[in-house]
């Protein structure tokens, strides 16, 4: 008989448990060394060279980061990982640990803002040739991989206007050429989405957002192959971007409820969604459970949930969208997700806050988005809160 696999919740709460040898505590410790000490510099030459394992300085690596990335690392169903002092931090070092000179990504237009300028404007001044190709134009997508692709980089769903790329086509389309396959899974989380069960070789998480959901810090985590994620890894520790020991400790704890959280948030924005697409005042709303985002159907091939964020564009433009913003009462005007609160804002102050509005809308964002990222809160009180702030436009 089968051993029936835990559920994610189980999981969040489980994977990688240890009782501190030392004071049987449940809880990991916060490790807070810079450096680490040994009785013989036969020892610590052989944990300096990997000969024996241990840690030397908390730059290269430290006991609660690697719980964390140990942990994530499980949930996605990843050989290794390694971990970062933010999101953008994890994007970067795996950009440049991983491409050189001469050779070509492919991507795709709505990615995250700062994602969107390191493909059009940071990696082509290290002659990185970089296509960035229709989100819903998959036949295009292909096309340009198989003219020669080291790194294909794919988010799905997209930020902010949650568009589902087929993860298991595309990287299809990648292995045949030889490219290394990167997805960021922030919006969906472990708890919805597993990349790498269909065909990724490595997984980003912006932590700051649903692994931590509290709001309280920052963090990056990228997982994957044991050899690619040495290579990230070793970059990581010569430019030193790591993850704090402390903020590990939070992840620590606030992995335990990811499950709890995501479910509740992926209920709560099922319900907005449905609640706004019945309002006068919305033109369209961008939320992959409902029949009729355009891609729905391959969401439900590979999420288990559609998550916690949604968009909605409404008739009026920007000034819309401040009248809105401006009468909310259960919803923080800020710059993150992911959060047990719900959290809002244009893409113009958050997400994409880094271009122009040209670029917004070259990029298919338009000026009327709001990104409504939904916490733990009773849904009536939040469908409740909407209707009177549509009302003041």
């Amino acid at each position: 008989m089968t051993k029936k696999q835990p559920g994610p919740s189980t999981q969040s709460v489980h994977l990688m448990r240890s009782v501190d040898p030392l004071t049987h505590s449940l809880i990991p410790p916060v490790v807070m060394n810079a450096s680490f000490a040994y009785d013989d510099v036969d020892t610590w030459q052989a944990v300096a060279l990997k000969q024996k394992p241990g840690d030397i300085y908390s730059r290269n690596s430290n006991p609660t980061a690697r719980l964390f990335e140990q942990k994530v690392a499980a949930l996605e169903g990843a050989e290794a990982g390694t971990s970062f002092a933010t999101g953008m931090a994890a994007i970067s070092t795996t950009l440049f640990a991983l491409l050189s000179p001469g050779q070509r990504v492919i991507s795709v237009k709505d990615n995250y803002g700062a994602t969107y300028l390191h493909f059009l404007q940071i990696l082509p001044r290290f002659n990185i040739e970089c296509v960035i190709c229709d989100t819903e134009n998959p036949e295009q997508i292909e096309t340009e991989v198989a003219k020669g692709c080291h790194l294909l980089y794919l988010e799905t769903p997209t930020n902010p206007t949650l568009k589902v790329l087929d993860i298991a086509r595309l990287n299809a389309a990648g292995k045949q050429v030889g490219a290394i396959t990167v997805c960021d899974n922030t919006f969906a989380t472990p708890i919805n989405q597993n990349p790498i069960a269909l065909g990724t070789d490595l997984v980003i998480h912006s932590a700051t957002k649903y692994l931590c959901g509290h709001g309280d810090l920052l963090g990056g985590v990228v997982v994957g192959s044991t050899e690619l994620v040495k290579k990230i890894y070793e970059f990581r520790e010569l430019t030193g971007p790591m993850l704090d020991a402390f903020s590990a400790f939070l992840l620590l704890r606030s992995l335990k409820t990811l499950g709890l959280r995501v479910e509740r948030q992926n209920a709560n924005a099922m319900a907005m969604a449905r609640f706004l697409e019945a309002q006068p005042q919305v033109k369209s709303v961008f939320y992959p459970g409902l029949e009729s985002n355009k891609g729905h159907e391959i969401a439900k091939k590979q999420m288990r949930g559609f998550g916690g964020i949604l968009s909605f564009d409404l008739k009026g433009g920007y000034q819309a969208v401040k009248a809105v913003l401006n009468n909310l009462k259960y919803a923080y005007l800020a710059a993150n997700l992911g959060q047990v609160e719900t959290v809002v804002g244009p893409p113009a102050t958050t997400s994409h806050v880094e271009l122009t509005a040209e670029e917004r809308s070259a990029a298919g964002i338009p000026e009327g988005l709001i990104r409504y990222a939904v916490g733990i809160e009773d849904i009536e009180d939040l469908q409740a809160d909407m209707t009177q702030a549509l009302a003041k436009i």
